[in-house]
């Protein structure tokens, strides 16, 4: 944990919401006994959730919370708009902990730190959480009691968007989904919907956000928020969780309620609307570790010592499988990670010289079913090299690359070398290149970009068309 800078103290207690404990404690669990639990298709993954005051929200809000009773979570991660100030990007709170009148909930600060540093556009910073703010967020803070209620304990990951344009909120979507992929953890997006329109008018715009959340699109609901004819102050946490979920295995959106502030005030004439819905998963959420024969609630995050020297041993099996006419019989490895479909590309060398690179950009298949057959790829179908001889198995030194997800480039600035691989599409060509090639090469950022257009068969300067395709990308190398 961060303790070089202090806790984020509670801003909106004893105006949003109760500010004394017991208070607190009392009317969350009214909330809760007047809410009904559904019975759910699968597991919650993620939540959407209104954040106004509780005696205008906290009923609608408590419809959605209260299919959290029962599960546990590692991790919580709370998407807020900014009300109070302006900033680009998304901001992950660096702080230690969040505090509530029910107590402190402490950052995932390592969670947080690889949230932070996978894309530009997601940082670490108290941007919007405690800086440069005449009142404190309120927005992320009001979700915290309804969660410690219900969850009791658990870490918490805190992002604030300060600029929720299209790509902020889609760059957001792809960090989270890569980062949470195999942990424990819930997403929670905090948004209102219209604001101060007749009840009638209200119910028809938001009548078009809660279409979009039902069908589980969030094109769609780009698209209605992007031509008026829905509004949300929270747009982008929705969009973001939306494609985060459906990225780690979200099936289907149940809605929890749909209210306006009209209902608590009887003023009908300027209301706010309020929606909550969950998203849900069929998947486990959980592995039998059979060295301990226990339960756990997190699977690996990144491939151990003991995944890459087992990967690097199946794919010099599957090299030599081939000379023996046997088919590899492989039953799925007991580690989570290595059945978790990813990309790989497996290089081949001999005395230190390139003799074979294939690989799989997107995820198709599992990671060890994937090393099998790019092995094997590598060795004997690589067409810029002739296929292995048996003689020389002994001199092969075998390199796997583990991908991670693909994500689109739109500023040139955001590549860098050493961490990113790229892959360039334009037309029917397409070309891609390791990371791992530039920092050999000592290539800089134009020179790496020329050179994975190159070996796309396009001119070297064809990244600066319009209309090419650029990702990029980490990998694993072992």
């Amino acid at each position: 944990m961060n303790d070089s800078i202090n806790i984020r103290k509670p801003a909106a207690a004893g105006t949003f919401y109760p500010g004394d404990p017991v208070e607190l404690s009392k009317f969350l669990a009214k909330l809760y006994s007047e809410a009904r639990k559904k019975t759910l298709p699968g597991r919650p993954i993620a939540i959407i959730a209104p954040h106004a005051g509780y005696m205008y929200s906290g009923k609608t809000a408590a419809a959605v919370y209260k299919q959290l009773e029962g599960e546990t979570y590692d991790t919580v991660v709370i998407i807020s708009p900014s009300h109070t100030v302006f900033f680009q990007g998304a901001s992950v709170y660096n702080g230690s902990a969040y505090q509530t009148p029910i107590g402190v909930v402490e950052i995932d600060d390592d969670l947080s730190q690889k949230i932070g540093s996978i894309h530009p556009s997601v940082y670490l910073s108290n941007k919007g959480h405690t800086g440069g703010s005449v009142r404190g967020e309120h927005a992320l803070e009001v979700q915290l009691p309804f969660l410690q209620q219900v969850l009791g304990k658990f870490k918490l990951v805190a992002i604030i968007m300060g600029d929720q344009d299209e790509s902020t909120s889609r760059a957001l979507g792809e960090v989270l989904a890569s980062a949470l992929s195999g942990t424990n953890s819930l997403i929670v997006a905090s948004t209102d919907l219209s604001h101060f329109y007749s009840e009638k008018k209200a119910r028809k715009l938001d009548g078009n956000i809660q279409k979009a959340v039902e069908l589980f699109n969030p094109g769609r609901l780009q698209s209605v928020l992007a031509s008026g004819k829905g509004e949300a102050c929270g747009g982008g946490p929705m969009i973001a969780t939306m494609l985060a979920a459906k990225r780690l295995g979200g099936e289907e959106v149940i809605i929890g309620e749909y209210t306006t502030s009209g209902e608590s005030t009887g003023d009908f004439s300027e209301v706010v609307g309020y929606l909550s819905a969950v998203i849900v998963s069929s998947k486990k959420h959980t592995i039998i570790n059979p060295a301990i024969g226990q339960r756990s609630k997190k699977a690996p995050e990144y491939l151990t010592k003991a995944d890459k020297k087992y990967l690097l041993d199946l794919a010099r099996r599957s090299i030599v499988s081939r000379f023996s006419g046997k088919n590899i019989e492989e039953t799925e490895p007991e580690s989570r990670i290595l059945r978790q479909k990813r990309g790989a590309f497996v290089t081949l060398k001999i005395g230190g010289m390139l003799h074979g690179c294939i690989g799989h950009i997107r995820a198709a298949s599992p990671l060890y079913q994937t090393v099998i057959e790019m092995a094997q790829a590598a060795a004997f179908e690589d067409p810029r090299f002739k296929p292995l001889d048996e003689d020389e198995l002994d001199r092969i030194e075998i390199e796997i690359s583990a991908l991670s997800p693909l994500m689109r480039v739109h500023d040139m600035n955001d590549i860098e070398v050493g961490r990113d691989g790229l892959l360039i599409r334009l037309e029917m060509h397409s070309g891609l290149l390791l990371p791992q090639v530039a920092t050999e090469n000592n290539w800089d950022r134009p020179t790496f970009l020329e050179q994975t257009c190159l070996k796309a068969g396009l001119p070297k300067n064809s990244y600066k068309n319009r209309e090419a395709e650029i990702y990029r990308f980490s990998a694993d190398v072992f």
